[in-house]
């Protein structure tokens, strides 16, 4: 049972210190996640802001850092014109400290797909 519960704790800090490096893809069948950008905070499941310099996105916290290459990404996002065809909705803030979960039980979505 300790073995146990020392692995899933592992597994849960090593996910939560990954940087959020987000590849936009061109095609639904190329992503990790069908994303959908809503109008207001209260639809959404992220809180998202972008920022600045790829050193910044720390954790899967909503602090995105979208990279030019694919294979600089940990995770691959398309986006989808509605709700209804989405895996995760976000909604763009315009402070870091406005971003965040709203629903944490999509936060599994985000965790690096590295290849």
């Amino acid at each position: 049972m300790k073995r146990l519960f020392f692995i899933l704790a592992t597994l849960l800090m090593t996910g939560n210190m990954m940087a959020q490096k987000i590849y936009s893809v061109n095609h639904e069948y190329q992503a990790d996640v069908r994303v959908c950008v809503v109008e207001h905070e209260y639809q959404a499941d992220l809180l998202v802001y972008r920022m600045d310099h790829e050193y910044q996105a720390k954790g899967n916290e909503g602090k995105w850092f979208f990279v030019d290459h694919e294979y600089q990404a940990d995770v691959r996002i398309y986006f989808v014109d509605h709700e209804y065809q989405a895996d995760l909705k976000i909604c763009f803030v315009s402070h870091e400290y406005q971003a965040g979960w709203r629903d944490n039980a999509k936060k599994h979505l985000l965790y690096s797909k590295k290849r």
